[in-house]
């Protein structure tokens, strides 16, 4: 048993970081196509972008793995 729980926090926590990464490529990806279609000098949207998607995926991390916690401890009362 807890074996098979030791697996599903890595395969938890891998989808984290999984997640993190899309939503920051995204982002990045977002603001590298706005700077080509709205040209600047500054490269202002990939930076604001890129940094908005940072803090969304910091954010969801923080989120999910409270939720985790929350769980876990509910988890634990019951035994």
């Amino acid at each position: 048993m807890n074996r098979k729980n030791q697996l599903n926090n890595w395969i938890k926590f891998s989808n984290i970081g999984l997640q993190m990464a899309i939503v920051i490529g995204a982002g990045t990806y977002l603001g590298v196509w706005l700077d080509e279609k709205y040209p600047n000098n500054f490269s202002a949207f990939t930076i604001v972008f890129s940094l908005l998607s940072v803090f969304a995926a910091l954010y969801n991390v923080v989120r999910q793995v409270k939720a985790l916690n929350k769980k876990e401890e509910n988890d634990s009362d019951k035994n």
